[in-house]
C-alpha cells in the first residue's frame, strides 16, 4: 500500500492579495463588466449621433467649465490613489488611515461638480435621444463614484476600528484603489463623448 504524501498548509497565509487573491480576481471581473456597459453607452451614443441630422438635438454643446473641472479633479486624484495602494502594500496603517479619508474627500469633491453638470448639458433627460444618453452616461458614471465612494468610507471606518491592521484590509484598500482607478479612467472617453464630439 503506497504512503500518501500529506501536505502541512497550517503556515499558510489565511488571506492574499493582488492576483493571489480572489477578491482581487472579482473586482477585476466587475470592472471588465461595467467597462463592457460603459463601451455599449458610447456605442450607442455616436449611433444615436449618427441618425441625427444635427448633433446635439435642439439643443447648445454641453458647457465645459463643470465637465472639465470634474475631469481635473479625478485625474488629480490619481496621486493619492497610488499613495494609498502603496501604503497598503507596505502595511503602514497610520498611513493608509490618512490616505483614506483623503480619498474619501477626492470621492465627495466629484459629486458637487457633477451636480453641476446635468444643468449644464442644456437638455433635459427626457427631450431627446440627446438628452437621454447624456443624461444615462453621467447617471451611470455617477453610480460608479457613489459606488466607490461608499467602499472608501466603509474601509476608512475599519481600519480606524480594532479590525484595521488585518492583512485583509490592506489587500481591501489596494482592490479599492484599482477600482478608484478604473472610475477615472473610463471617465475620460465618456468626457470625450458628451463635451468634444458635440464640438469637432
Amino acid at each position: 500500500m503506497k504512503e500518501r504524501m500529506i501536505l502541512d498548509v497550517s503556515r499558510l497565509p489565511l488571506h492574499a492579495t493582488g492576483t493571489a487573491s480572489p477578491t482581487w480576481w472579482g473586482t477585476c471581473a466587475f470592472m471588465l463588466i461595467e467597462g463592457s456597459g460603459f463601451g455599449l453607452v458610447i456605442a450607442i451614443y455616436l449611433y444615436l449621433m449618427s441618425l441625427a441630422p444635427h448633433w446635439p438635438i435642439d439643443a447648445p454643446p454641453a458647457d465645459l467649465w463643470a465637465g472639465t473641472s470634474l475631469t481635473a479633479m479625478l485625474l488629480a486624484s490619481v496621486v493619492p490613489n497610488i499613495w494609498v495602494s502603496r501604503w497598503a502594500q507596505q502595511r503602514n496603517l497610520k498611513k493608509v488611515r490618512l490616505g483614506l479619508v483623503l480619498m474619501s474627500f477626492c470621492g465627495m469633491a466629484p459629486l458637487v461638480f457633477r451636480a453641476f453638470e446635468f444643468p449644464a448639458l442644456h437638455v433635459r433627460w427626457d427631450d431627446s435621444a440627446y438628452g437621454s444618453i447624456t443624461w444615462t452616461i453621467l447617471g451611470l458614471h455617477t453610480v460608479h463614484i457613489l459606488t466607490d465612494l461608499v467602499d472608501t468610507l466603509v474601509l476608512a471606518c475599519l481600519m480606524f476600528s480594532r479590525h484595521g491592521d488585518n492583512a485583509r484590509r490592506y489587500g481591501d484598500v489596494e482592490d479599492n484603489a484599482l477600482y478608484w482607478h478604473f472610475v477615472v479612467i473610463t471617465w475620460l472617453p465618456l468626457y470625450a463623448c458628451i463635451y468634444w464630439v458635440p464640438r469637432l
